[in-house]
C-alpha cells in the first residue's frame, strides 16, 4: 500500500497545483481579493503532499519492494543501504520526483515565510510556481510514473548503475536540483513582479536569498560532481566539457550574473531590466539542463532517460515555459521603469561588464553543447565538440572576467575616479608582475593560458581582500566577508586549474610485478595484483608502493571492479593526496605477456580546484546569512552601501 499511498499523494499534490494556479489567477482579477488568503495554505499543502510521495518512494527502495517496477529496475537486495537510499533518485522517474518535490516544498516555504512583497505580487509568484510544477506533475503521472506496479514480482532486482554506486550519488544530484529549483523560484518572483508591475528593490530583496541559495547549491553540486567524476571514472581529468557537465555549468553562469544584478537592484535600485532578463535566462538554462539530462537525447553516465517519447514531452514543456517566459518579458519589459543611473567607472559598471562576459561564456558553452545535437538531428552526422573548442573560446574571456572581477571589488558605487582606481590596484598589479616573473623563471616553456591563469590568480587573490583593507574586521558585515571569501575562492580555483594544466605529468606503462616507474618526482614500484571482493562486486587490485626522493613510502591500491547486478566493469583509481598535489593511479587490462596497463599522473596543486569551489560556496553561505540577519534587523529600510 506504500506505492498506492505515494501515488495518491502525488495526484493530490498535482490537483492542488492546478488549484493554486487557478486561485492565484482569479485572485489577481478585479473582485478576487477574497481568494488571496487561500493561495498560501494551498501551496503549503501541495508541498507536504509532494514530500509524502517522495518519502514513500525512498521507503520502497529501502525495503527493496520489487513489486514496484522502478525499484526492480534500479535496485538489488544485496546493495548497501546508502545506495538503496540514494538509488531512489539515481534513475529517471525518481530524479524527476525529487525535482518536483523540491519545487513544491520551496513554494511552500515562500508561502509561509515571505512577508516583504506586496500581497498581489506574492500571489502572482505562487501562481507562476504552480504553473511550473503542474507541467512536471503531468509528466510524472502520465509519462514517468514512479509507483507503477510490476506483475509478476521478480525474484531479484536489476541493480543500480555501478558508476552511480558511490556516496557522491547521495550528495551531487540533490544539490544540483536545489540549485535548479532555487532558480525557478527566482523566475517565479520575476514573473510575479512583471505581472503586477512591481519590479523594484522590494522584489529584488525578496528574490535575492533564493538566487543566492540556488547559486550556493549549484556551486557545491558542480564542485562535488567534478571530484566524483575525477576519482570514479579513472580518466584523470576534473572537467571534460561533457554536455551534461555543461548542462549544470550554464545555469551557474546565468545565476552568477543574476546574483550580481539582483544585488545592485536590491541595494542601489539599478539594473531593473537586467535583473528580470537574467532571471528568465537562468530559468531557461535550468530547463535546458533538465531536458538534456532527462530526455534521452544524450548518452552519458549522467543521463538517465532513454525514451524518446518522454524526451519529446520534456521538450514540449521546455518550449512552453521558455517561450511563455520570453513572451511575458517582451510584453511587460516596457512597463519596467528605469532604475538609478551610474557612471561606467563604478562598481555597477564593473558588474555590467562582468555580466556581459558571463553571458558571452554562456553563449559559447550553449552553442558548443547544442550545435552537435542540432546537426545530428538535421543531417544524422555525429559531431564532437570537446575541450579544444571550449578552452580556446571561453578561456581568454574567463581570464578577462576574473580581471574585471578583481577590479570591481576596488571600485566605489555610483561613480568613481579612474586615477583613484589606478592607485588602488597598484598593489595587485605589482603582485601580478611578481607572480609572472616567478613563474617564467621557475617554469620556462609554460603555455600562455596557464601562465596568465597563475599570474591573475595571484593578483585577483590580493584584490579580493581589498574590501577588508583599513576596516575593523570584527565589525565588518558578514556579507562583506562572504564576498571576500567567494572572490578569493575563485582565485584559488584558478590557480589550481592553471597548475593542473601546466604541471601535470603522466606515465602510461605495461608493467610487470617488481617493475619501478617514475612520474614527476615520484618513484612507484608495482608489487603485483590480487583478487578482492566487496558487498556486490569483485575486483583485481594492484599493489603499488610510492616514494618521493628519500622520503617515506606509502601504498596505492587501484582496482578494476566487476559488478554483478548489472554486470558492469568499472575502474577505481587510487589517489594519494599530499600537501602540494595528488598522485593518481589507475589500472587497466593485462596483455598476453602478463603485464598490466597502468596509468600514473602527478598533478601538482590540483586540489586547489575543489578547495576554491568550497570557498566560493562558503562565501555564498556567509553572504546569505549576513543578508538575512541584516534584513531581519532593518526590514523596512533601504540597505546601506555594501562597501
Amino acid at each position: 500500500m506504500i506505492a498506492e499511498g505515494g501515488l495518491a499523494a502525488l495526484w493530490l499534490a498535482a490537483a492542488l497545483s492546478l488549484l493554486q494556479l487557478f486561485l492565484g489567477a482569479a485572485a489577481l482579477r478585479p473582485g478576487g481579493e477574497t481568494l488571496l488568503r487561500i493561495v498560501r495554505p494551498v501551496a503549503v499543502a501541495q508541498g507536504v503532499l509532494a514530500a509524502v510521495a517522495f518519502l514513500a518512494l525512498i521507503w520502497l527502495f529501502l525495503r527493496t519492494d520489487l513489486s514496484v517496477e522502478l525499484v526492480a529496475a534500479n535496485s538489488h537486495s544485496a546493495k548497501p543501504w546508502l545506495y538503496k537510499f540514494a538509488g531512489a533518485w539515481g534513475n529517471h522517474e525518481g530524479s524527476m520526483l525529487l525535482w518536483i518535490t523540491i519545487l513544491a516544498v520551496a513554494g511552500a516555504a515562500v508561502a509561509l515565510l515571505e512577508r516583504r512583497l506586496r500581497q498581489d505580487t506574492l500571489i502572482a509568484t505562487l501562481a507562476a510556481q504552480a504553473a511550473i510544477g503542474l507541467g512536471f506533475y503531468v509528466f510524472l503521472l502520465f509519462a514517468s510514473n514512479p509507483f507503477t506496479r510490476l506483475s509478476p514480482t521478480p525474484v531479484e532486482g536489476n541493480g543500480l548503475n555501478p558508476l552511480l554506486q558511490d556516496p557522491g550519488l547521495a550528495f551531487h544530484p540533490p544539490t544540483l536540483y536545489f540549485g535548479y529549483v532555487g532558480i525557478s523560484i527566482a523566475f517565479s518572483f520575476a514573473v510575479g513582479a512583471l505581472v503586477t508591475r512591481d519590479v523594484g528593490p522590494a522584489f529584488a530583496r525578496a528574490m535575492r536569498p533564493w538566487v543566492l541559495a540556488a547559486w550556493i547549491f549549484l556551486t557545491l553540486g558542480i564542485t562535488a560532481g567534478s571530484y566524483w567524476a575525477y576519482y570514479e571514472l579513472g580518466w584523470g581529468g576534473w572537467w571534460f566539457w561533457d554536455p551534461v557537465e555543461n548542462a549544470s555549468l550554464m545555469p551557474w553562469l546565468a545565476a552568477t550574473a543574476l546574483l550580481h544584478s539582483v544585488t545592485v537592484l536590491a541595494t542601489r535600485d539599478g539594473l531593473r531590466a537586467w535583473t528580470v532578463m537574467l532571471a528568465v535566462v537562468a530559468f531557461s538554462m535550468s530547463m535546458i539542463g533538465t531536458f538534456l539530462v532527462r530526455s534521452g537525447i544524450l548518452t552519458s553516465v549522467h543521463a538517465f532517460a532513454v525514451d524518446p517519447q518522454r524526451g519529446a514531452f520534456i521538450l514540449v514543456l521546455l518550449l512552453f515555459y521558455i517561450g511563455g517566459a520570453l513572451a511575458l518579458f517582451g510584453l511587460r519589459i516596457g512597463t519596467v521603469k528605469e532604475g538609478s543611473r551610474f557612471d561606467f567607472v563604478s562598481r555597477e559598471g564593473a558588474l555590467v561588464v562582468n555580466n556581459l562576459l558571463l553571458s558571452a561564456i554562456l553563449g559559447i558553452v550553449f552553442v558548443g553543447t547544442l550545435y552537435p545535437l542540432a546537426v545530428e538531428a538535421v543531417t544524422g552526422e555525429k559531431l564532437s565538440v570537446g575541450p579544444p573548442y571550449f578552452n580556446s573560446a571561453a578561456g581568454p574571456i574567463a581570464l578577462l572576467l576574473v580581471t574585471v572581477m578583481g577590479m570591481g571589488a576596488l571600485l566605489r558605487w555610483r561613480r568613481d575616479d579612474l586615477g583613484a582606481l589606478v592607485r588602488r590596484i597598484a598593489v595587485p598589479i605589482l603582485i601580478c608582475a611578481a607572480a609572472l616573473l616567478l613563474v617564467v623563471l621557475l617554469a620556462p616553456g609554460i603555455g600562455v593560458l596557464p601562465l596568465l591563469g597563475l599570474t591573475l590568480a595571484a593578483g585577483v587573490g590580493a584584490a579580493s581582500l581589498a574590501p577588508l583593507w583599513k576596516r575593523n574586521l570584527r565589525r565588518t558585515p558578514l556579507f562583506i566577508w562572504g564576498m571576500v571569501v567567494a572572490h578569493f575562492g575563485i582565485a584559488v580555483s584558478l590557480a589550481g586549474m592553471a597548475s593542473e594544466s601546466a604541471f601535470t605529468r603522466e606515465t602510461l606503462v605495461a608493467a610487470q610485478p617488481g617493475q619501478v616507474m617514475n612520474v614527476g618526482p615520484w618513484s612507484v614500484r608495482f608489487a603485483g595484483v590480487e583478487p578482492v571482493a566487496g558487498p556486490n562486486w569483485t575486483a583485481i587490485e594492484a599493489r603499488l608502493t610510492a616514494r618521493r626522493g628519500g622520503g617515506g613510502s606509502f601504498e596505492l591500491r587501484p582496482q578494476a571492479r566487476m559488478f554483478s547486478s548489472p554486470p558492469t566493469p568499472t575502474s577505481e583509481a587510487a589517489i594519494a593526496t599530499v600537501w602540494n598535489g595528488q598522485l593518481y593511479v589507475a589500472i587497466g587490462e593485462p596483455d598476453e605477456q602478463g603485464r598490466w596497463q597502468l596509468r600514473l599522473w602527478w598533478k601538482p596543486w590540483v586540489t586547489l580546484i575543489w578547495l576554491g569551489g568550497g570557498l566560493v560556496a562558503l562565501g555564498g553561505l556567509l553572504a546569505l546569512i549576513g543578508r538575512l540577519r541584516r534584513e531581519h534587523r532593518i526590514p523596512a529600510r533601504t540597505e546601506e552601501a555594501i562597501a
